[in-house]
């Protein structure tokens, strides 16, 4: 049966690709089909607001994405499942598809508050693994 936590992870990896094609999408509007597809060694003028906001959300997306991919190996490694990290998964998943049309928009403050949300359910699916490893640190075998 597929975990929530995985099918999360796996939804995530479509959300890189929406991130990827997203950005190269704007980014080619304002500079052309013929940038995209040459050598784009030519010096270009700044980025309109939109590309510069859709850059900085794939890069964040990026910077948060190996941690949900880390915890969700760990939670299959550990078996550690529980519903909470299942809603910690589902609470990221829902604020990354969130953040990025938010970002894209340029609404400031929302956008933090999205972000964060992400990140309590980065802790929510770490929290198992690192509560049940706090008392073995004595113990751990190498």
């Amino acid at each position: 049966m597929l975990r929530i936590e995985n099918a999360v992870l796996a939804w995530g990896c479509v959300l890189a690709f929406i991130h990827i094609f997203g950005t190269a999408q704007v980014r080619t509007r304002q500079y052309g089909a013929k940038w995209n597809m040459g050598a784009r060694d030519e010096v270009l003028p700044p980025a309109w607001p939109v590309v510069g906001r859709m850059e900085r959300a794939q890069a964040n997306f990026f910077e948060t994405f190996p941690i949900v991919i880390a915890a969700v190996a760990l939670l299959g490694i550990t078996q550690l499942y529980s519903t909470n990290t299942a809603i910690g998964a589902l609470l990221w998943l829902a604020a990354r598809v969130l953040y990025l049309p938010i970002y894209a928009a340029g609404v400031p403050v929302v956008r933090t508050f999205v972000f964060l949300a992400g990140l309590v359910g980065i802790v929510m699916m770490l929290w198992p693994v690192l509560s049940a490893g706090i008392g073995t640190f004595g113990t751990l075998s190498l």
